[in-house]
């Protein structure tokens, strides 16, 4: 009798030891979450709204991603947002694409691996896709490992992007689609980013999703008057679109191309005359078509050269991606007369204030998003 209790208390103190441990880590991370973005950290504005709601309801967020850019500096100041730099491998130059490729997937997913688990115990880690491989493999893997629980914000297809590069037919599309759609189940919650995503997801891959709208962070609202002129003259040192062609009468005022301060009162007022202002933000990848945007920029050119009573325009492109100095020189060879193009990478802090221009501007996007299979 005595044995078999001796037999039974060494089978289950393990398992109670099992439990006690789970307990202690579930304890640890009940109100940590693991923000992974296998991007560029300052260019995830989603992301960096997810941590930053996460944080206001006592959270402590750690963000994982690249960090090329600067976040906003709310992410920076809260004390409750840590950020972990991600190492960014360049491509090989040497080797075949395929390669190349595979190198860089197994390093980041090592790296990435590392990285999680040498954090603390977290109760969710929240990842952005695309892109996702490996990082819904390597996430959901370090989950299992830690007790955390995998949440996938859906942006769009990893491996429909991927196709607009390579064909869908290419060998590496196909890959990346069945792991996209394998590994995605494997998650506990699903966000996504309209209707249209969930019930595609929901149709073609058996995946539940809860759509989530984009809303503007507390800093995207209307911007005042004399912060637009500050913006405009702080452009105006570096872009000729923002600079005034003519010299104002008055010696005392401070003039871009659309504003114009009064050096003894203060007073800002617009430029009658002004031109009309464009902005897009874009990450000037392949699922992004301006070819779309520069035929309505030909368009408009046309009618003022037809007659047409239509201000002169500035359009300005914000943002940095791999398509950048291809559309440039499609731009420069267009030769506008009647039209001024500009692609300034803005400070997290200005981004806000020029889409906060008002009705003076015009706002577009040239996203597609791919939401069929």
């Amino acid at each position: 009798m005595a044995a078999s209790c001796v037999a039974l208390l060494a089978l289950a103190l393990p398992l109670l030891l099992l439990v006690a441990w789970k307990r202690w880590r579930w304890g640890r991370a009940a109100r940590h979450v693991i923000v992974v973005v296998l991007g560029d950290v300052g260019r995830s504005p989603r992301m960096q709204y997810h941590a930053l709601s996460l944080a206001k309801r006592g959270f402590s967020v750690t963000f994982l991603g690249f960090c090329t850019s600067k976040p906003h500096d709310e992410l920076l100041q809260s004390d409750r947002i840590r950020i972990v730099r991600l190492t960014e491998l360049q491509r090989l130059a040497v080797g075949p694409h395929i390669l190349q490729y595979g190198v860089k997937v197994v390093f980041q997913a090592v790296h990435l691996l590392w990285k999680l688990m040498c954090r603390k115990p977290a109760a969710y880690i929240f990842l952005q896709n695309p892109p996702g491989l490996p990082a819904i493999a390597v996430c959901w893997f370090a989950g299992c490992l830690c007790g955390s629980k995998l949440v996938i914000d859906w942006h769009n297809y990893g491996y429909s992007i991927m196709g607009l590069v390579h064909g869908p037919g290419h060998p590496l599309v196909l890959l990346a689609k069945w792991y996209e759609k394998l590994c995605g189940r494997l998650s506990h919650l699903n966000l996504c980013v309209t209707n249209a995503m969930r019930e595609d997801l929901a149709k073609n891959w058996g995946i539940k999703a809860v759509t989530v709208y984009d809303k503007p962070a507390s800093f995207f609202k209307e911007t005042p008057l004399d912060l637009q002129h500050q913006l405009f003259m702080k452009l105006s040192r570096t872009y000729s679109a923002f600079r005034d062609c003519s010299e104002p009468s008055d010696p005392g005022m401070e003039r871009s191309a659309f504003t114009e301060r009064d050096a003894q009162s203060g007073t800002v007022t617009r430029l009658p005359g002004r031109p009309a202002l464009l902005v897009s933000s874009t990450s000037w990848t392949e699922d992004e078509d301006f070819s779309i945007l520069l035929a309505a920029l030909e368009k408009f050119e046309q009618l003022i050269d037809d007659g047409e009573r239509l201000p002169p325009l500035v359009c300005v492109i914000t943002g940095k991606g791999p398509l950048k100095e291809y559309y440039s020189r499609l731009i420069c060879q267009k030769h506008f007369q009647h039209i001024q193009v500009c692609t300034p990478w803005l400070e997290a802090e200005d981004y806000p204030l020029l889409l906060g221009l008002g009705p003076q501007s015009c706002r577009m996007c040239g996203h597609r998003a791919y939401s069929q299979s």
